[in-house]
């Protein structure tokens, strides 16, 4: 009734130029590596053998040498990229087995036992046949599940909801459950080795469009590699981070300090001067071949996660400036990105202590608990430049719903 008087406002959706029919689709040879060939990654957290330092760290403890040193590109790197061995997130032996074959994947995140696995529809016969659909959950949410859904398992102890393969991952890495839902929705590449091709989606969200003709429209029609939609209302990073802490979606002090540091490294505002549509991309939605440079970008776009704050749409556009023009994607219309799914209510609102401190001092020590103890260590540890004089850059609201 509400919706028919006008009370409630219309999403902004557009039809998605795809084709009619998959079968028709004709998928490409993989895109050859050519800036970066060789990609490797830290394995062990160098600093775990220190009295303070006896528990690995997921993403180690990355030094802002390493850090500066991940953004200069070579066609051998090294870089930081989660998962250090002891440090969390281990699925399960038989879903270990099970994602060696999926090289087409469609992912999905559940944490905190915030969501409900929701069912995609208008897939194909043959989109069923080609892809793995893969719901990432921690055990809360695990457990959330088995006694809220009908979960069927396998013969061989692979647990589905439908057509999700629900994927355990043990021992949560963070002490905040919004970045633990960065592993998999970020490190798509090192969860799934053996993809090719993947397509994120938020757990909140219901697909309602062919994987198969998703990426035949984002990635092979125009011979990208990575597409991401664009923010609905916002094209600065300093924009998103002042909605941000207006809309209470993190803490204060930690987001201004997370940009003042990009500040200083020379990150400005967007504007039309720049080579990008914008800097802030809509997240929920990322379409990536698993190529050589787009997994380095996604190990940099993590890195900034877990050493700064889990607002990933703020760390997206400073990796994209570091990369200069070396990282090509495809930056798709917002009114695409919302006709791509139905998006349905959390099932309880999501947030951490964390979240809620209004003041630095609250952390100078750690008695309270609302510090991050295994993440956001680029806010605890010295930062090596000068940021008492840095100034954000004042941000015109641009929308009202931002």
């Amino acid at each position: 009734m509400l919706d028919t008087m006008g009370f409630v406002p219309k999403q902004h959706r557009c039809l998605v130029p795809v084709l009619n029919d998959p079968e028709s689709v004709m998928i490409p040879k993989r895109t050859p590596d050519k800036i970066v060939e060789n990609l490797s990654y830290y394995l062990e957290d160098d600093l775990v053998n220190t009295e303070s330092n006896k528990v690995p760290l997921f993403g180690g403890h990355q030094s802002w040498s390493q850090r500066e040193n991940s953004f200069r590109l070579n066609s051998t790197m090294k870089v930081h990229c989660g998962f250090i061995q002891g440090g969390g997130a281990e699925m399960q032996p038989v879903d270990v087995e099970y994602v060696k074959k999926c090289k087409f994947v469609v992912a999905s995140g559940i944490f905190d036992g915030y969501d409900t696995p929701h069912q995609p529809s208008n897939i194909s016969a043959r989109s069923r046949k080609l892809f793995c659909f893969l719901m990432v959950v921690d055990e809360t949410s695990f457990n959330f599940i088995m006694k809220n859904s009908t979960v069927r398992e396998d013969n061989l102890g692979g647990n589905w909801v439908g057509i999700w393969r629900l994927i355990l991952l043990r021992h949560p890495p963070y002490d905040e459950p919004r970045r633990n839902g960065k592993v998999p929705k970020i490190l798509t590449h090192r969860l799934f080795r053996h993809a090719q091709y993947s397509i994120w989606i938020d757990g909140k969200m219901e697909l309602i469009v062919d994987p198969l003709l998703i990426l035949e429209r984002y990635l092979w029609r125009g011979k990208h590699t990575f597409a991401i939609a664009r923010h609905k209302h916002h094209h600065s990073i300093y924009e998103e981070a002042d909605a941000i802490k207006r809309r209470k979606r993190y803490a204060r002090p930690l987001i201004d300090l997370h940009m003042k540091i990009y500040h200083y490294e020379g990150m400005e505002p967007w504007s039309p001067r720049k080579k990008t549509l914008s800097d802030v991309p809509e997240g929920a939605v990322i379409i990536r071949e698993h190529t050589a440079l787009n997994n380095l970008f996604s190990c940099l776009w993590f890195n900034e996660v877990n050493l700064f704050t889990p607002r990933d749409q703020l760390s997206f556009g400073y990796v994209v400036y570091r990369l200069r023009d070396s990282f090509k994607f495809f930056m798709f219309p917002n009114c695409e990105y919302n006709s791509l799914f139905v998006l349905h209510s959390h099932t309880r609102e999501h947030s951490s202590v964390v979240e809620w401190v209004k003041s630095l001092d609250e952390f100078k020590s750690n008695k309270t608990g609302l510090k991050e103890s295994r993440g956001g260590l680029g806010l605890w540890t010295p930062y090596p430049g000068n940021l008492d004089e840095v100034y954000l850059p004042p941000v015109a609201r641009t929308s009202s719903a931002g």
